[in-house]
């Protein structure tokens, strides 16, 4: 971008820049300021908003009410569960060991030990009892823990239906929320973006082209930034509908500019070498050269055998000519002889052999 310029104004070029981002970056935030202090801009709805407030209030209560229940219902039914599987084990500890005994009563058919027998029997009752008592309390907690857990799927369901009832208010004020974010960023950012376009158009050569430029570039940030996001849905419509409208304004635009474009280099192609060559500026014509490029219609610049041709073979442009006083062959764009540093002032001289 910067190639064929002298330092100075490169630095210049480099320094135009720097002013359009930092102008175009103060803007932006400015214009952040303003749009986010605006009322109603950031105000966020919530489902919870259209909602019955009162049968609400009273089915969380109640639903509050359950989950605590729920939770004494849990620790206690722990706590049960915990003695059952003690006394299970307590059972079947003594239950081995009584079978056991009789095993060794038995072997001895001793009749004196039957008071032991009946001792040990009664213990066994005892804890067998003991464990159904144990696992009727986890039964009947789990029981009460199933009333519980179907009261709770009630209000689930009934919060679910007062939910579904707030859904098409919300929906509908959900939209109008972002109709009226929509409308206020649009009637900001609509006029900065005619603004940029027409300054684009008008003021491309302007002194102030590195201020105008940092306009530009904040008022394209402000409609694609903060304005496009928060087009309305529609299911989409809206978005691609704007896309469409942007896509076809944007290729309109390159589509009469390209004719443009061409117009003017077949009229160029008209013109005498003399007039095409006055009306190229110097850096410009440096510039194209550098980049083999013909000044004059700016198509590729043919070279054969014995280097680059002199002449340009789509337009007739010279392009190479031979210094007045060394008859050096040179750039036809040179103001100096690059050999002999004569002044390029009279008309260009044909290269000779």
């Amino acid at each position: 971008m910067f190639k064929g310029l002298r330092a100075p104004e490169r630095l210049f070029q480099l320094a135009t820049w720097v002013v359009t981002i930092v102008f175009a970056g103060f803007l932006i935030g400015l214009g952040n300021k303003v749009v986010g202090e605006l009322p109603g801009v950031d105000r966020t709805v919530e489902i919870d908003e259209f909602v019955d407030a009162k049968a609400n209030a009273v089915l969380k209560t109640r639903h509050d009410s359950l989950q605590s229940i729920a939770r004494m219902i849990r620790s206690e039914r722990s706590r049960e569960q915990l003695a059952a599987t003690a006394s299970a084990n307590a059972y079947q500890s003594k239950r081995e060991a009584f079978d056991n005994w009789i095993a060794t009563r038995t072997a001895t058919t001793d009749a004196a030990q039957d008071p032991e027998v009946m001792r040990r029997t009664r213990d066994l009752d005892g804890l067998e009892a003991e464990r159904r008592r144990t696992q009727a309390a986890v039964e009947a907690l789990d029981a009460r823990m199933l009333v519980v857990q179907q009261a709770e799927e009630a209000l689930s369901r009934s919060l679910a239906e007062l939910q579904k009832a707030a859904d098409a208010p919300y929906r509908q004020a959900l939209f109008m929320t972002e109709l009226r974010v929509f409308g206020v960023r649009l009637l900001i950012t609509l006029p900065l973006l005619l603004v940029a376009i027409w300054l684009f158009m008008r003021k491309r050569k302007s002194q102030y082209w590195p201020l105008v430029r940092g306009f530009i570039v904040f008022a394209l940030f402000a409609f694609f930034v903060e304005l496009v996001p928060y087009l309305p849905s529609y299911g989409g419509y809206v978005r691609y509908a704007v896309g469409i409208i942007l896509t076809a304004v944007a290729g309109h635009y390159l589509i009469r500019a390209m004719q443009r474009y061409v117009a003017r280099r077949a009229e160029a192609a008209q013109q005498s070498e003399d007039l095409r060559r006055g009306s190229l500026g110097y850096e410009e014509a440096l510039k194209k050269m550098a980049a083999q490029l013909c000044p004059g219609c700016e198509r590729p610049i043919a070279g054969g055998a014995q280097g680059t041709s002199n002449y340009c073979v789509h337009c007739g442009m010279m392009l190479f000519d031979a210094c007045s006083a060394c008859h050096t062959r040179k750039n036809a764009f040179f103001q100096f002889c690059p050999s002999c540093g004569a002044a390029a002032t009279a008309p260009p001289h044909e290269v000779t052999a």
